[in-house]
């Protein structure tokens, strides 16, 4: 394994976490990891990875430490909690977290942990699913400092086929707000779509080539429209409550800044009474089942 390369390591190995996780080891990288359930490491251990008991460790082992988590709870957890990053953070180590995050809460947490441990924070949340993850095809939206986003471009190239500054810290969590709004607004008009030519006859299944191109062409067509249409609803690639708790920050964020997002907002409705009939779980693909007379 190369020398020259400088150890990362990373928290949150899960559905996107665990594949980033590979591309490092891939790359050449030493590599210590942390997740809740310590039994999904086993795959990266097994390709030599470290695999540590608190966050905290984290830090004796590399100086640049990654975040993958589920949301804003976690990362305050996995960070301020007991055994989190904050025990053993010094100054000079970089934090970047690819979660997808409220901004304030992101700004908040960034200066509390400079302010206690002289750690720099950077919010580099991604868009391109699992498979841009597999890849290495991941779009990221950075926040922070120009010189912390300089200094892990090279790691980052291996996970994302384009890493753009969007400002300061908080910068990459708006960002990543605004594609989750494209993004959700996207499966559910896709949705209706594919119900709406079942239920007049046509073969939904002929959608996404049919339209393949054209002005209403998009990755989601392509990937939800097949799935749809034929009720493939496994593996499950992303979560319904993944999209929920983007388009709950999307409103939260424009009511603290007076912005308009009215199809947000109702795209967040419908997002939860789909959630609500248990389904938070479940890959996006299932809200077609919101516009079927009947489930299949």
């Amino acid at each position: 394994m190369p020398t020259s390369l400088p150890a990362v390591a990373f928290a949150g190995i899960g559905l996107m976490g665990l594949p980033m996780s590979q591309r490092l080891l891939a790359a050449g990288y030493p590599l210590a990891v942390w997740n809740r359930s310590p039994a999904k490491c086993a795959p990266l251990q097994a390709l030599g990875a470290q695999v540590v008991a608190v966050p905290a460790e984290l830090c004796a082992q590399a100086n640049i430490i990654m975040l993958c988590l589920a949301n804003t709870e976690v990362v305050r957890e996995v960070v301020f909690g007991p055994g989190g990053i904050v025990e053993a953070a010094q100054p000079g180590q970089l934090l970047v977290d690819f979660s997808s995050l409220e901004p304030a809460a992101t700004r908040d947490m960034a200066t509390e942990l400079y302010a206690r441990s002289g750690m720099q924070w950077v919010d580099a949340p991604v868009s391109g699913g699992t498979p841009g993850a597999a890849n290495g095809s991941l779009a990221i939206m950075a926040g922070g400092r120009v010189e912390d986003i300089e200094r892990v471009r090279p790691i980052l190239a291996h996970l994302g086929q384009r890493l753009t500054r969007m400002g300061d810290v908080g910068a990459g969590q708006v960002s990543k707000v605004c594609n989750q709004m494209i993004v959700a607004c996207n499966a559910l008009v896709i949705a209706e779509v594919v119900a709406l030519a079942e239920q007049a006859g046509v073969d939904a299944s002929l959608l996404a080539p049919a339209l393949a191109g054209g002005f209403a062409d998009s990755k989601p067509l392509q990937i939800l429209a097949p799935q749809m249409a034929q009720s493939q609803f496994e593996p499950v690639k992303w979560h319904v409550r993944t999209l929920l708790k983007d388009l709950d920050t999307a409103v939260k964020l424009s009511q603290q800044i007076g912005s308009a997002t009215p199809l947000s907002g109702l795209a967040a409705q419908l997002m939860r009474q789909h959630g609500r009939r248990g389904n938070l779980e479940c890959d996006p693909a299932t809200l077609v089942q919101l516009y079927r007379e009947s489930k299949p």
